[in-house]
């Protein structure tokens, strides 16, 4: 697939500067690289579940998006999209609309593994035609930084805090984009924010463009619960990758493909020690916790490379 950077990003922006994201969000990086895999002269309905990224870009009757937009509960934005595709096919077909329209709906990992995980999974299961994109920043950021089922293991949360009990969150994250895959969909992606963006852009553009239902998932740091100098995101979603703690793959009809494997496999402790939220696990006491962690990360990493050597 051609893939010209100046090009790309010459293309007009469809979220407008002016929304209220905190400096160093991964959320608004995430939105701007996969709405400029729209194509020239394609428009779009933009669905947004409640979330730090709603409440940022929408303040009614204003919107930061330049498509239409339609603000969703935390629990419906599969639903409500699924819907609008399917007026959409029906003015269509009577002769009413002869633009050509993309669904897309973002949701944060509250939103999207959690609250809105039935309406998501009835959307991808009917096989509408959209797109949802998880801006997964690992918690419920907007609401004061509560745990979500994506927030990592021994992460730091107002929920799940770090003290004389307890070492922040016990559970492992839940793997959301197995999930999609297991709905059998034609096409769901991982990602995340790296270098010049080509390896999300490149899979925005399969997602948006493949008929049928199309999950990403797209790590999305956030400054404020992770705890990170703002001008820092970008290292550590490359550090996610060169850890293997968060792999690049595609599901292209059932076929698992392995996007990036790394040269060295760098240890998880080189991610983990860039986030405050970490910061208890390299205590002299928990030297075990970084022990467990490390074996989490190369068990889902080799699960992963079994799946991708199976095709």
């Amino acid at each position: 697939m051609a893939y010209n950077f100046k090009e790309v990003m010459n293309k007009p922006e469809r979220l407008a500067p002016g929304h209220r994201m905190c400096a160093g969000c991964g959320g608004t990086i995430t939105v701007r690289t996969v709405l400029r895999a729209l194509h020239e002269g394609d428009k779009a309905v933009i669905g947004n579940a409640t979330g730090c990224l709603e409440v940022s870009t929408f303040m009614y009757p204003y919107t930061a998006y330049e498509d239409s937009y339609i603000h969703n509960a935390f629990e419906n934005a599969g639903a409500t999209l699924s819907g609008v595709e399917t007026a959409y096919n029906v003015l269509k077909k009577k002769g009413k609309i002869d633009d050509t329209y993309k669904f897309i709906t973002f949701g944060g990992d509250g939103g999207t593994y959690d609250i809105g995980l039935q309406s998501l999974s009835g959307a991808m299961e009917r096989g509408h035609d959209m797109v949802y994109v998880c801006y997964d920043n690992g918690a419920y950021m907007n609401t004061g930084i509560q745990r979500s089922s994506a927030t990592p293991m021994y992460a730091d949360t107002t929920t799940t805090p770090v003290g004389s009990q307890s070492n922040g969150k016990m559970q492992n994250r839940k793997d959301l984009a197995q999930v999609m895959a297991a709905h059998d969909i034609p096409y769901v992606g991982q990602s995340t924010l790296l270098g010049n963006m080509r390896d999300l852009y490149e899979k925005a553009e399969k997602a948006i463009y493949t008929p049928g239902a199309a999950f990403l998932n797209v790590m999305s740091p956030c400054p404020r619960g992770w705890r990170y100098p703002t001008e820092k995101i970008m290292d550590i979603c490359k550090l996610a990758v060169e850890t293997c703690y968060w792999p690049l793959f595609e599901v292209i009809e059932g076929k698992w493909i392995l996007s990036y494997s790394p040269k060295k496999k760098l240890p998880i402790e080189d991610f983990l020690r860039t986030q405050g939220r970490f910061k208890h696990l390299f205590k002299p006491e928990n030297e075990h916790l970084l022990v467990q962690y490390q074996q989490e990360v190369d068990r889902r990493w080799e699960d992963l490379l079994y799946r991708c050597s199976k095709n």
